[in-house]
């Protein structure tokens, strides 16, 4: 079962890993764009390891608090998806204080369609959006069985497929084919996440 004390132990693993590689995601992100996407992830998610959530009853509250810090540590477009997709996970954890492994798939599943519609793009598109999908997808197919390892393989496998394939959105996206053969830094991102995780 998943409880508000292991969203907080992720959310401090995230912040470690993101100081850890924020030079590897800036020169990833050099190649397709402004190189300050190990800065943005840094600074975000340094600024949601902040949030008190000793006051949260449920993991909907928890979610609430950390969306809330997100939307305060960054006014960058990376920063309000991060918040979208928190907001989500609030919503489909209404009134719970802890989650089976087997619910993370759909909970993925609401906050993709949020993303998707919040910030424009498209599966296919090469983004961090891919590699939730798929790992949403490899979780629906593990049904929670080995969560964790799971996402990881998911994660690492789709930075694997997309790498050839080009950038279709944002600055990225300007690079078209010049975009094949690098790897996306947000989905370079989810994988060293999982990594840690």
């Amino acid at each position: 079962m998943i409880a508000i004390a292991d969203v907080s132990a992720a959310i401090a693993k995230a912040a470690h890993t993101f100081a850890e590689h924020e030079a590897d995601l800036n020169a990833a992100d050099g190649k397709l764009g402004d190189g300050d996407t190990g800065a943005m992830l840094k600074r975000l998610t340094a600024g949601i390891a902040t949030a008190d959530l000793s006051g949260a009853a449920t993991l909907a509250d928890a979610f609430r608090t950390l969306a809330m810090a997100a939307s305060a540590t960054t006014g960058s477009s990376l920063g309000t998806l991060v918040m979208t997709g928190l907001m989500s996970f609030a919503k489909g954890t209404a009134g719970k204080t802890e989650i089976a492994s087997s619910d993370l798939a759909p909970l993925l599943d609401a906050a993709i369609e949020a993303l998707l519609k919040r910030g424009g793009a498209s599966l296919g598109d090469k983004t961090v959006i891919d590699s939730l999908a798929a790992i949403a997808k490899a979780l629906a197919a593990d049904g929670g069985a080995s969560p964790l390892a799971t996402a990881r393989t998911a994660a690492h496998a789709a930075l694997d497929a997309f790498r050839d394939q080009p950038n279709r959105l944002g600055r990225a996206g300007r690079y078209g084919d010049k975009s094949r053969g690098l790897d996306d830094p947000g989905m370079l991102a989810v994988a060293m996440l999982c990594d840690a995780l």
